[in-house]
């Protein structure tokens, strides 16, 4: 069974690639890819007390998620959601990691709320008003292919528009030194069961991926490095 789906909007946040529209310049070829340190900015569409406490994780997740519902011209309180990261916060995971290394072992609950793997997901909730079904998942590096299967199921099955969200977080030393992701990087897709006027592209999910058809971007060192470490 093929699972088709058409995307109608994206948002892309890392490493040099500011928003999609640097993304697609450098991806076609237009522009040189530059490295540089994913600038994160602090989701005001949330409410204050909750602003306060989200960490990088949530930051990047919102960034793309915003991009690519803006784009797509979408409501996000209308919009099933998919989440798939493979670590969560690497922040938060740090300092719960150094405060049981501790003599008293006491956390922060604000910290260990944070560090869940649905945090994104629950601060989505909270700042667009969305009720709909959302999913999080994780699967180490195949967490991007696992997060657009289930999105992709999600569309054929149920025949409704979802936003799918992939975002990860570079870990502090030591774990860095055993998970070594450089810095934050996001991606998020607005996906339609039928092609409509905004849609962008058609995309459909097989058994395994065509290597020919991204054989361009594999070719660019800079851009093989960066997406082998995030």
């Amino acid at each position: 069974m093929k699972l088709i789906a058409y995307i109608s909007g994206i948002g892309v946040l890392g490493p040099g690639l500011t928003n999609w529209d640097a993304a697609a310049a450098v991806l076609s070829g237009g522009t040189a890819y530059s490295s540089a340190r994913t600038v994160l900015q602090t989701p005001m569409i949330l409410p204050a007390a909750e602003r306060r406490r989200t960490g990088r994780a949530v930051k990047v997740a919102f960034d793309v998620a915003l991009e690519a519902t803006t784009r797509a011209g979408s409501n996000p309180a209308q919009l099933a959601s998919v989440f798939s990261s493979s670590g969560g916060d690497g922040d938060n995971c740090h300092e719960l990691c150094q405060a049981l290394a501790l003599e008293g072992r006491e956390i922060s609950p604000t910290r260990f709320a944070n560090s869940v793997h649905n945090a994104a997901a629950g601060y989505w909730s909270i700042a667009t008003g969305a009720r709909r079904e959302s999913n999080v998942l994780c699967a180490f590096d195949a967490s991007f292919c696992a997060g657009l299967l289930e999105a992709s199921t999600q569309i054929t099955v149920d025949g409704e528009s979802l936003l799918l969200v992939a975002y990860d977080t570079e870990y502090p030393e030591p774990i860095h030194a055993k998970r070594p992701i450089p810095d934050a990087f996001g991606a998020a897709l607005v996906l339609t069961p039928r092609r409509e006027p905004e849609s962008l592209a058609r995309i459909e999910v097989r058994n395994a991926l065509v290597a020919r058809r991204v054989q361009a971007v594999l070719n660019d060192h800079a851009l093989t490095v960066l997406r082998r470490v995030i």
